[in-house]
């Protein structure tokens, strides 16, 4: 096995990227060579270029992130808040793409 077959299949990039976000705003996005997913609180963009990289086969141009924090929400005359979340908007290289309904 090469060392590029085994770095492609190493399982840490399984905990950096945790799911694609299917919006609107997500699919305008797809427009301009762009996808978001749900990321790791503790990745840094590093990582994250790295993972799609190696999960999608693709060539990543640039990656911005940004935390959503969570939201305050009544349940049942009970306060509660959301968790925060990581998102990170991956830019790919001019000719790339990822079908995100096929999964990994």
């Amino acid at each position: 096995m090469s060392k590029q077959a085994k770095a492609a299949q190493d399982p840490r990039h399984y905990d950096v990227i945790l799911s694609p976000v299917v919006t609107e705003k997500a699919t305008m996005a797809s427009q301009n060579n762009q996808v978001i997913f749900r990321v790791a609180r503790t990745a840094t963009k590093p990582e994250i270029k790295d993972a799609v990289e190696k999960l999608f086969n693709v060539k990543v141009e640039g990656v911005n992130t940004l935390v959503v924090k969570g939201k305050t929400k009544y349940f049942r005359q009970r306060k509660g808040t959301r968790s925060d979340v990581k998102k990170a908007i991956v830019t790919l290289a001019e000719g790339h793409s990822i079908d995100i309904t096929t999964g990994l």
